[in-house]
């Protein structure tokens, strides 16, 4: 019987991958508690090699329907570097940064991603059942249609189904997709911060900044939202300006 998820809980036949044993949860832990937003940096370039194998590991993040949302820019050209300063408000974590990273969310990438996933599928066949859901399923789920006319339709569908039963609620329209890929894509960023942090530098994600200039700068796509500039390098002595602040778990936590 499969499940929403469309696969077979009670195959005889299932893919296995185990979990990686002996990680170590300290040093996990001193990476993530060591992580800070850096607003100084150091002369140090970052090598190449770093900034792809950061990369890779930003983009093992989760996203929905593995259908990718996110695009990265590693502006390094010194002009336009220059300008990207400038439209970060010529921030210090801007300005010292050895790397600047343009992070950007797509809301209509996902035809693209989608075919991607059948053709490139990591073993010999993909199921007919998967199949089915990157050709039909996905467009059901995320085409909103002219003048949003399938996205209105939909949760027409969902908001009387939902009387009777669980349903999903969206996305329903443009402004949901950009909510939709800015979930996937802050996961990813989230992954690349934690990268960076385990090979020794640091990073800042910014959010003051002028992105109608840096679209244009980037000759983005009309669907692309700028969702940070990270800022990477190492960090200087003096490039934390304040203690953390730490709340406690009852603050956020609740176990219901």
């Amino acid at each position: 019987m499969k499940t929403i998820d469309g696969y077979d809980y009670k195959a005889k036949e299932r893919y296995h991958e185990p979990a990686p044993e002996h990680v170590d949860f300290e040093e996990f832990k001193k990476v993530v508690e060591s992580r800070r937003s850096v607003r100084k940096f150091t002369d140090k370039k970052v090598p190449r090699e770093v900034i792809d194998d950061c990369l890779d590991l930003a983009m093992l993040a989760p996203s929905s329907c593995n259908l990718q949302p996110w695009e990265f820019y590693v502006v390094q050209a010194p002009e336009k570097k220059a300008q990207l300063v400038e439209m970060c408000m010529s921030q210090h974590a801007a300005k010292t940064a050895a790397e600047l990273i343009v992070i950007v969310s797509r809301t209509k990438s996902w035809p693209d991603v989608a075919k991607l996933n059948i053709e490139q599928w990591p073993q010999a066949e993909m199921p007919q059942h998967w199949k089915t859901f990157y050709k039909r399923g996905v467009p059901v789920s995320y085409w909103q249609g002219p003048l949003n006319i399938a996205g209105n339709a939909k949760k027409l569908f969902a908001t009387v189904t939902g009387l009777s039963r669980p349903i999903n609620r969206g996305p329903f329209s443009e402004s949901d997709m950009r909510v939709w890929a800015a979930k996937s894509t802050a996961l990813a960023a989230e992954n690349l911060m934690l990268a960076f942090r385990a090979h020794n530098f640091d990073s800042c994600p910014m959010e003051g900044m002028d992105e109608k200039r840096i679209k244009k700068l980037l000759n983005l796509p009309k669907d692309a939202e700028v969702s940070m500039v990270l800022g990477v390098g190492e960090r200087a002595k003096d490039g934390v300006f304040f203690p953390r602040v730490k709340f406690t778990r009852e603050n956020f936590v609740h176990y219901c």
